[in-house]
């Protein structure tokens, strides 16, 4: 069966890091674009990032570049998002998404269409 599991969320001051981690089953996440949203209470979902499959292209909304940093580990079959410098506005329910048959591209892979699974979420929270 296909899974995503996020972990890595909780609370932090800001201008603090976290780091959060998607493990997939049932497909090789290396081959697939792996992307990460984020949903805060009474918003619609946005793409913060991805990474392309078979190569490594990143590509990262405006209000994160310079901030967050996204990877992937093959052997381990895991994404991450590397948080810096968080603000209070990256408070949110993230989620991992796999995008298997790599129909995204460019901006398009920041828009949710393109992505066949999703991970249950993990809540980041900051605040003072």
């Amino acid at each position: 069966q296909l899974q995503l599991v996020e972990s890595g969320g909780g609370l932090v001051q800001p201008g603090g890091s976290l780091r959060l981690s998607c493990t997939a089953s049932g497909f090789t996440l290396d081959y697939s674009h792996m992307g990460w949203f984020r949903q805060a209470p009474g918003k619609e979902r946005e793409g913060v990032s991805y990474i392309s499959g078979g190569d490594t292209s990143t590509y990262y909304a405006e209000s994160v570049k310079g901030r967050f940093t996204i990877s992937r580990d093959k052997a381990k079959n895991t994404v991450y998002l590397q948080m810096n410098s968080l603000k209070p506005e990256d408070t949110a329910v993230y989620y991992c998404a796999a995008d298997r048959y790599r129909r995204g591209w460019g901006t398009y892979g920041l828009t949710p269409e393109p992505y066949d699974s999703w991970g249950q979420g993990t809540q980041v929270t900051v605040s003072s």
